[in-house]
Order: structure tokens, then C-alpha cells, then sequence
């Protein structure tokens, strides 16, 4: 099978559960009320299952290489991102500007990179892409907000402390005194199968998002911001970031993980602090959903140039 096929049947599965996300939104079968307890399920259950299933006794994590850089790169990746948005967008207003610095800066580091790592790579990219999503956490909830509301970063603190980050550190220092083969065999059937459910489940929540939020582009698309959004996320950061798996020494899952990071478009997540922290949330879904639209086209294009260039 050729490696352009490969990408498609690993892309196409993902943008088919986004759509069907969307479609039964529409249908009304799964409605806005459901969205909260579903997400808290999400967050707060499979993800940690997902997370203990995929790192308890794997192999990657022997080498303290893939357990301390992928949180400083995503960290640091973040922070360029928000970096280079701030600079692309110092011809728009304040309120506008800061918003779109957060968005654009912010790649979606969750329910889309997953299934990709999971069909493309090793169950060790896997584990590193959630280590190294810790690190974006941090520079969402730190510099991020700070950037987003103009007030101090040690108020986002407390964010950090939510199932999905305490499942990480858990399990890596599970792994440093238990092996898998000492957690009874029940537990682990168990923990798999939730952890199976919540890619699925996400990608189908991001779509009926994706689909509450397209008729409010239509009141007011703002072109330039759109554009500007894509040249930002789907661009320069993606330059950048191959450029720097290119020439960090890094090990193979890491460099991975920085590919998948750099082909996602904007996270979905910052329309909600655009809401809750004094931002623009008009600018956020633009942003959001112009380079989610527009990465139908570009993921495939990043991860086929960024494999030729890392030679994955």
C-alpha cells in the first residue's frame, strides 16, 4: 500500500467521526444538554483509562529522554505558536489580538492526533504524545490565559490539576516500581475497554461542536482573520516545528509526536476561555473553525512532507 493511502485511511476515519458528530447533532440524537455530562465522562474517565492503558508497561518510557523533553516541547512549541500569533496579529485590536494569539497558537492536541499516532505509529508515540500534551496544557493555562486576559499566569495554576494530567504522572511512576503483568488481568481488560471508548466518543463531540458553531461564521466571516488564522496554524507553525524535529536529537516517537502536533489545526477548547476570561470569542471561532475546515486538505499534506523530511 502506497504511503499516500496509508495517510487517507488513517485521516479518513477521524474526519468521518467528526462528521458523523455533526450529522447526529443535526438529526438531534445526541443534543447540546447531553454535551456537559458527556464531556465530564470524556475527561474524567475514558481519557485517564485510555491514558494508564496505553503508558502502564510500555517499553518507551525506559528512556528518561521520552519522559522529560516531549513536556518541555510542548511547552515551549505552544509558547512559539502563541509567540508567532501574537506577531501575525498585531494589526488587529487588543481584545481581537489576544484572542487570536491564544487560538492560533494552541494546535487540537487531543481526540485528533491520537487516532493518527494510534493507525500510523507505535503504541510508544502514543504514550509520548500524551506526556508531551502536558506541556501544552501548561503553556495554555500559564502563558496562554495570561496572554488571553492581560492579567498574571499564576491563577492558571489550579487547571492543571484534572484527571487526565494526574493519570499521566500516575501511571509514569507506576511504571518506574510495577510492571503490567502485576496488575490483574481484569483490571487491565477493563481499563482498555473505557480507554476505547474515548476517542470515538471526543471526535464525535468535536463535530457537533464544530456543528453548533458554523451558522455563527455565517452572521460574520471575517476573511482576513480566517486567512490570516490558517497562514499562522497551518503554515509557520508548522514549518517551525518540523524544522525543530528536524534538527533536535530526539528519539523517534518524539519527532512523531512533534510531526502530528505540527499538522493539527487549532485546538477547540480557547473559544471556551475566549468566553469565560474577557476575550473575542467571534475571533476564537473563526480561527477554530476556518483551519479545521482548511486541515482537511493540509494534514494530509504536513504528515506526508514532515515523513520524507524526518525520514519516518
Amino acid at each position: 500500500m502506497s504511503d499516500t493511502l496509508v495517510l487517507l485511511n488513517a485521516i479518513l476515519p477521524v474526519l468521518g467521526l467528526i462528521g458523523v458528530g455533526g450529522g447526529i447533532r443535526r438529526m438531534k440524537w445526541l443534543t447540546p444538554e447531553a454535551d456537559a455530562s458527556l464531556v465530564r465522562m470524556v475527561v474524567n474517565l475514558l481519557t485517564p483509562c485510555l491514558i494508564a492503558d496505553t503508558i502502564l508497561g510500555n517499553p518507551v518510557f525506559g528512556r528518561v529522554g521520552n519522559v522529560v523533553l516531549p513536556p518541555l516541547l510542548g511547552f515551549g512549541t505552544t509558547v512559539l505558536g502563541i509567540g508567532l500569533g501574537w506577531w501575525a496579529g498585531r494589526r488587529l485590536e487588543e481584545k481581537e489580538r489576544r484572542t487570536f494569539a491564544l487560538t492560533a497558537g494552541i494546535c487540537n492536541y487531543g481526540y485528533i492526533p491520537l487516532p493518527l499516532a494510534q493507525v500510523l505509529f507505535s503504541a510508544g508515540t502514543v504514550g509520548v504524545l500524551f506526556v508531551q500534551n502536558i506541556g501544552v496544557e501548561l503553556a495554555m493555562w500559564l502563558v496562554g490565559l495570561s496572554v488571553l486576559s492581560g492579567r498574571s499566569w499564576r491563577g492558571g495554576w489550579r487547571h492543571l490539576l484534572n484527571p487526565p494530567v494526574f493519570a499521566i504522572i500516575g501511571t509514569l511512576a507506576l511504571n518506574a516500581v510495577l510492571s503490567r503483568e502485576a496488575v490483574p488481568a481484569p483490571i487491565l481488560q477493563a481499563v482498555h475497554l473505557l480507554g476505547r471508548c474515548a476517542i470515538p466518543l471526543g471526535l464525535m463531540l468535536i463535530g457537533a461542536t464544530l456543528a453548533d458553531l458554523l451558522p455563527g461564521m455565517g452572521e460574520s466571516v471575517r476573511w482576513r482573520v480566517v486567512l490570516l488564522a490558517c497562514g499562522v496554524r497551518l503554515i509557520g507553525v508548522p514549518v517551525m516545528m518540523l524544522g525543530l524535529a528536524w534538527w533536535i536529537p530526539a528519539s523517534r516517537e518524539v519527532r512523531e509526536v512533534l510531526l502530528l502536533h505540527a499538522a493539527m489545526p487549532a485546538a477547540v477548547f480557547p473559544i471556551i476561555m475566549a468566553r469565560h476570561y474577557g476575550g473575542d470569542a467571534g475571533t476564537a471561532l473563526r480561527v477554530v473553525v476556518g483551519t479545521s475546515l482548511a486541515s482537511a486538505v493540509t494534514i494530509p499534506f504536513w504528515l506526508k512532507a514532515g515523513m520524507v523530511l524526518l525520514g519516518l
